[in-house]
Order: structure tokens, then sequence, then C-alpha cells
């Protein structure tokens, strides 16, 4: 059971899919929750009627009582939010940031010295508590601190503990992966509905042979590569679907929408950092 008060910068659809996670996981009680926005009280209103948790105003939070603060602003506010908490916490609180394009250094350059940062990147399946969660420790993290940030984490999926420097790649594996493989079923429903199945069928097909797949290779010691070699006969079915997907450039598309999006939030960041700097 997690000790520490946590509270949540930003109501947004991610700030409440991750404390749906903590609420139902039973890891922290919901009275150690915290929600607070600038003036939406009813957003709030709505959070705590479904969670429990405590609800505030901004500018009501007693910053002396929290343990780490979750930024879940929209990026464009975080400049005025840093200023402002800067004189708020001491370096013992920590700042957990689910900002997009919002790196761990351009928030230590704006905090006093010292200060606690740890950037985490969720991805749209934490509603469903099955996200894949980079998290990256800034300079001054402590390792006890990082420690709480994953247990909350693991509340909405599995959780991995990466270099920052991988973030962007990570974006386009996780961040953007759910995509790609909505982009697979819908081709896989087009096709098959071309061939005579109704799409409510094929949905439910494809998505649970995905769903057996994905299994196979997280409860299973074996690799992709063995286990796609179980799957394929010499001269079958699979086999031909393989030459297919390989003659049509199914295997290089993977790669480059890994790295095209890799390379755009790399992008993104650079932009919005520049931004910022520039605006102030």
């Amino acid at each position: 059971m997690i000790k520490q008060t946590i509270a949540f910068l930003g109501a947004g659809s991610m700030a409440e899919a991750m404390i749906s996670g903590m609420v139902e996981s039973g890891n922290i009680p919901a009275e150690q929750i915290i929600v607070t926005n600038r003036s939406n009280q009813e957003r709030l209103n709505e959070i705590h009627n479904k969670y429990g948790v405590r609800t505030v105003l901004k500018d009501q939070l007693d910053y002396s009582e929290v343990d780490q603060f979750i930024l879940a602003m929209k990026p464009k506010d975080i400049e005025a939010v840093l200023e402002d908490i800067k004189i708020k916490i001491e370096p013992n609180q920590v700042l957990v940031s689910v900002l997009a394009g919002i790196s761990t250094s351009y928030m230590e350059d704006r905090l006093n010295d010292g200060q606690q940062v740890i950037r985490v990147m969720p991805n749209t399946s934490s509603m469903l508590r099955e996200s894949a969660t980079a998290i990256s420790p800034g300079r001054h993290a402590a390792m006890d601190q990082v420690m709480v940030a994953k247990e909350l984490l693991q509340s909405i999926g599995r959780v991995f503990v990466i270099d920052e420097e991988n973030m962007d790649v990570f974006t386009g594996i996780a961040g953007s992966g759910p995509a790609y493989f909505y982009n697979l079923m819908e081709h896989i429903e087009d096709t098959g509905n071309q061939e005579g199945l109704d799409r409510e069928t094929i949905r439910e097909i494809g998505a649970q042979t995905l769903l057996g797949a994905a299994k196979m290779l997280l409860e299973r010691d074996e690799s992709p590569t063995e286990l796609r070699k179980k799957v394929t006969s010499p001269n079958g079915t699979t086999a031909a679907g393989l030459d297919a997907l390989d003659q049509n450039g199914g295997g290089q598309a993977i790669s480059e929408a890994i790295k095209g999006a890799a390379s755009r939030s790399e992008e993104l960041r650079m932009e919005l950092e520049g931004m910022l700097v520039g605006s102030k």
C-alpha cells in the first residue's frame, strides 16, 4: 500500500484514466489522491463523485502535504505552472510529468537546484489498465521515489524504466503503436467483408487473434521468431500469407512507421520547447 499523497495538476482524460486505475487497484487509498484544476469546479465535482478522491481548485491546494505532483495539464501551460510551483515545493517533493514533448532537463532548468523530476508516458490503453508506460527519471530523482511512481503507474498497465534518450522511439512503438494495430484491423475487416463475412464477426475474430498472439509473447519464454516458425509450415497457408506480406513491403512498412513516429516525436519536442522558450 502506497502511503504517499499524490496530487494531479490537471483533470483531463489521461489524468482520469490514471486516477481510475489507481483507485481500482487499491494500491493507494482514494483519500490520498488530490485532483486540481484552475477553475472548472464542475469537472472536479465529477471526478470526486466517480472516484471518491479529494478535489480542490488549484489556488486552494496545500502544496506542503503532497509527496508527488503529477503534471497532467496541457503542455502549453507548463511554463506558468513551473514558475508557480517553483516557489511552493521542496526538493524532497517530486514532479511526475505525463506531458508529451517536455524533457526532464527542460523542467529541471526552470526549477530549484536538485528538484526531483520524473517523466512518464502512458498510452491510450491506460483506460483499460493495459497501458505500456515508459518512465524516465531526471538527474536528481531518488530511486525510492522512482519506485513509488512505478508502483502507481502499474495500476494502469505495465511499466518500463528507460533512458530518456529512448523516449522518442518508445513513442514510435507504444505511444503510436495502438493506431498501427487499429489500422491493421481496418484492413482485416475490409478484406474479410469483401470475402463475405460480416464486420462484427470479423472484428471479434481479428481482435481475439491479436489478443492471443500478444499473450503468447508475454507468457511464453519464446521469441517472436520462434513463435512465427511454429505456426509456419513449409508451403502452407501461413507461409503463403507471410510471403505476400513480405512481397508487399509489410515488414518494412512497420519499421518505417516506428521510425517516422519517433522522428516526429523528436521534432515536436524541439518545436514545443523552442516555442515555449521563445514566448517568455
